[in-house]
């Protein structure tokens, strides 16, 4: 056989893969979790149940996927956004609105569904942990860059703030909750959050 045929046929799979990850996050947003089967995902990505079990072994193991599949492109573009952030207290803002768009939106929705319902679900729960905890640590380390003169420790405190802050206001956003109090909410962390860059940069040594 052909590397070109080789080659075709990574892609396939690849594309395969790609299309059930892609429909696995839309029904978890659409339906929910309790109502994304394997039959609901084959049917959004247009692929054979087969198809399912040639990549995956587990459900649990294709909702990690989907989460790390959306998670890893929204990485990847916070990452650039952040590499473009101006340095001192106006960069701390600006990465906190990054950190509420990365953390709100879809990823929100689509792990929420399956956070709740990993509480009573052991298999699923060791799925995706590993995967939320990957998404923290690559952020927290571009965060930390970001942050420069800023002590390691101190940077990772308002980073862990400020994510705990957006997965609440994101959650209250899918429960219905007043857009502007949101609004409010966030520009008082940033203002909190500069103040507090600006008195740990000026401590003295």
């Amino acid at each position: 056989m052909t590397e070109t045929a080789h080659r075709t046929q990574a892609q396939r799979r690849e594309q395969t893969r790609t299309a059930l990850l892609d429909a696995t996050i839309d029904s978890l947003v659409e339906v929910g979790y309790a109502r994304t089967s394997v039959q609901e995902i084959c049917a959004r990505a247009g692929v054979s149940k087969g198809a399912v079990q040639h990549h995956f072994t587990a459900k649990a193991e294709l909702m990690a996927a989907a989460v790390e599949h959306l998670t890893t492109k929204l990485r990847r573009r916070l990452a650039a956004s952040l590499d473009d952030l101006p340095g001192g207290g106006t960069g701390v803002a600006a990465a906190i609105d990054l950190l509420w768009a990365g953390y709100s939106g879809t990823l929100s929705t689509a792990v929420t569904e399956l956070w709740v319902a990993a509480r009573t679900d052991p298999e699923l729960r060791a799925a995706i942990r590993p995967v939320d905890r990957a998404l923290g640590r690559a952020t927290l380390e571009h965060v930390t860059q970001v942050a420069g003169e800023l002590p390691p420790e101190r940077a990772e405190l308002l980073f862990w703030l400020t994510v705990n802050l957006t997965r609440g206001l994101a959650l209250d956003a899918e429960l219905g909750g007043d857009p502007a109090r949101r609004r409010q909410l966030l520009d008082e962390w940033k203002r909190i959050a500069v103040l507090l860059y600006q008195d740990a940069v000026t401590e003295p040594s």
